[in-house]
């Protein structure tokens, strides 16, 4: 293998850091130790500047190319962003309807069932019974279907494997095309 360039970045299926290389963990650098090194990376990826300076922290990240694509945002070296979780808020919920059929007779049933639908309530009977088998259904007012959900988060992850991203800590330092 030829020799890499200083801070370059490469995948490894290992799990451990090769030698002359640094997991890309975002872990803080000595300034007089890696002087070359932080006159490619500076301040970018953290560090005070004066005495240290940051990795890339690709621990649980993926990379993303910089630049803008066609009808993307710009995005730059060093900057993060992303969510591991995701609630959706209505406004971003596709529309749609929620019917709920019922009968216009009395209920004969206690239980709910794959056979049964919502009924009226017999006079004097405060909760049961609530259900009947129907010979025909009604659609109920939409109105009376009122709003449902947990408001949790979901994952919102693409489908991935995890390499271990390490970067040179020494090589040749890289000329500008």
């Amino acid at each position: 293998m030829s020799e890499p360039f200083l801070g370059e970045i490469r995948a490894w299926p290992l799990t451990w850091t090769v030698e002359g290389w640094a997991p890309c963990d975002g872990r803080l650098l000595a300034i007089a130790q890696y002087t070359a090194l932080f006159s490619l990376l500076g301040t970018t990826f953290g560090g005070d500047g004066r005495t240290t300076f940051g990795l890339p922290n690709l621990s649980g990240r993926m990379p993303v190319g910089q630049g803008r694509g066609p009808g993307l945002t710009l995005r730059r070296v060093g900057e993060t962003g992303g969510v591991s979780d995701v609630t959706l808020s209505q406004p971003e919920i596709p529309p749609h309807t929620h019917s709920v059929h019922a009968v216009d007779s009395n209920a004969a049933e206690t239980a709910p069932g794959p056979d049964v639908v919502l009924a009226k309530t017999p006079a004097g009977r405060a909760t049961k019974p609530l259900y009947d088998i129907p010979d025909s259904y009604t659609l109920m007012n939409a109105q009376s279907v009122s709003n449902t959900g947990g408001n949790q988060a979901h994952e919102n992850r693409q489908p991935y494997l995890m390499l271990n991203y390490q970067i040179a800590l020494q090589g040749i330092y890289p000329p500008r095309s």
